[in-house]
């Protein structure tokens, strides 16, 4: 049933104040069976694609301001040492969603079948639903890949699926034979509105104005920007500074890298066969990236404008993730999947009214698999004891709180980093290691994983690698 039709008919008869509504939403569920004892707070839940590290969020000098973000981040608390779960869409979303790491569920890839994989598995927003949640939500959520061929149908009551993507009749940047019609960048669309996050925006807003005022809205919203093609309106461009590289960065990797990196190479590759006939085609390529992190900024903060416009507000728990980060060049390689920082670290902010403090940060590293069993303490809901995750509802309300866990990634099978407050150690699936000192080195230029004097780090980080491999599960195929 659209929202639409929904709303009419409460509109017909009158909405109740929302105080009355907090109440008639326990009644009514505690009427359905379910278990609630107090009023359940509304969750606007924010995934954004591909947005790294390089943003004034997390970097005040990064010339790619991000306004909204810190604005949210102001209101609750910013995790400076967030990673994904794993760099990749398919995986780090499934991983983030269901709460489980892709070494117990085998989604290692962007084609992984992980509904087959995970049949019972309740994701976080069936949680939310079993409770009495109108669960609803529009854009890129699970991997946008083969028609939506990865959407949960049993994940939501209402869904927007994101737009299409609209191309120009040839590639803005003048490479037809460079990648396909997603490697390219440059000002587009013509009309803001026809973009893809013009579309889930206005979605989200229609979300927040019709949803039922008597039941508790749990609403995720997708944010296609900054993922490829590298498109935004004219006003988001403008000339960004190239990233920092060291030209012979690849002479000290290990050959599980050189494997893991084999596939991946050809964009970086091509952009320098690029340069070299077009010369700054690497710059444009830079200030389109930029632009669709400012550009997805600003679609953000018209959600949250349309939060602060609605009487949910007050109440309402806001999470903010990006599925990954993303190499600009760094490292000589551009895309995500490596485990190297840049691909891995995100921005991660957390308002929890009555918990988080504004406007503050926690340094404690964390990954994304904390965000499945933190909502669900913050909820009230019954704790999850299959997840591979726990609660950072303690660090939320004390960022010095003890936290004795690394963050954990994990991109294909059998390879692995532990990202410590110092250091980042890197296995390979041939059992090869990276280790790298984050106070000295925090472009990552020095590999130290066989410095004799370092070997007790080595094992100390050793010791967090995941002693089980789950077997690949089959790709999905195009229903």
């Amino acid at each position: 049933m659209r929202y639409s039709k929904v709303c009419s008919r409460e509109r017909a008869v009158g909405r109740p104040p929302r105080a009355l509504t907090g109440f008639l939403a326990v009644f009514v569920v505690a009427l359905s069976g379910f278990s609630a004892a107090v009023e359940r707070p509304d969750v606007l839940f924010i995934a954004v694609d591909d947005m790294n590290d390089w943003i004034s969020l997390l970097d005040p000098d990064s010339p790619i301001k991000t306004p909204n973000l810190e604005r949210l981040a102001a209101r609750g608390m910013s995790f400076t040492r967030a990673y994904c779960v794993s760099p990749a869409c398919n995986p780090s979303r499934v991983a983030t969603i269901t709460g489980l790491r892709p070494s117990t569920s085998g989604v290692y890839g962007n084609k992984s079948d992980w509904r087959r994989a995970l049949p019972d598995r309740l994701t976080l927003f069936q949680q939310f639903r079993e409770v009495g949640y109108f669960v609803a939500g529009a854009g890129k959520i699970f991997h946008h890949h083969l028609d939506g061929a990865f959407h949960d149908d049993a994940s939501f009551e209402s869904f927007e699926p994101m737009r299409e993507q609209l191309y120009p009749e040839t590639k803005l940047n003048g490479a037809p034979e460079y990648g396909s019609p997603n490697t390219d960048w440059g000002v587009w669309p013509p009309h803001e509105k026809d973009s893809i996050d013009f579309g889930t925006v206005e979605a989200a807003k229609r979300i927040l104005r019709e949803a039922p005022d008597d039941r508790p809205l749990f609403l995720a919203c997708g944010i296609f920007k900054p993922h490829s093609p590298f498109f935004a309106p004219q006003e988001w461009h403008e000339e960004t500074p190239l990233p920092l590289r060291k030209e012979d960065d690849w002479d000290d990797l290990p050959t599980g890298a050189e494997t893991l990196l084999e596939r991946p190479a050809w964009f970086w590759k091509g952009m320098m066969e690029l340069e070299e006939k077009t010369p700054g085609s690497y710059q444009r390529f830079i200030n389109s990236y930029a632009a669709a992190c400012r550009y997805a900024d600003a679609k953000i903060g018209e959600v949250i404008d349309a939060l602060d416009n609605n009487p949910r507000a007050s109440d309402t728990i806001i999470v903010l993730w990006s599925d990954h980060g993303f190499h600009l060049g760094e490292k000589n390689h551009i895309e995500k999947f490596t485990l190297w920082e840049k691909a891995n670290r995100v921005p991660f902010i957390v308002v929890a009214p009555g918990v988080t403090e504004p406007g503050t940060t926690c340094d404690r590293p964390v990954d994304l698999s904390v965000l499945y069993p933190t909502l669900l303490d913050l909820a009230g809901l019954p704790a999850d004891d299959r997840g591979d995750g726990v609660s950072i509802v303690p660090l939320l309300k004390n960022p010095a709180a003890n936290w004795d866990r690394p963050a954990i990634m994990t991109y294909l099978k059998g390879n692995h980093a532990v990202r410590t407050d110092r250091w980042r150690y890197i296995q390979y699936a041939d059992g090869t290691e990276e280790l790298y000192d984050h106070k000295e080195d925090p472009h990552e230029w020095e590999n130290l994983a066989d410095e004799a004097g370092l070997s007790d780090v080595v094992a100390e980080h050793r010791k967090w690698i995941p002693t089980v491999d789950a077997s690949e599960v089959p790709l999905l195929r195009k229903p």
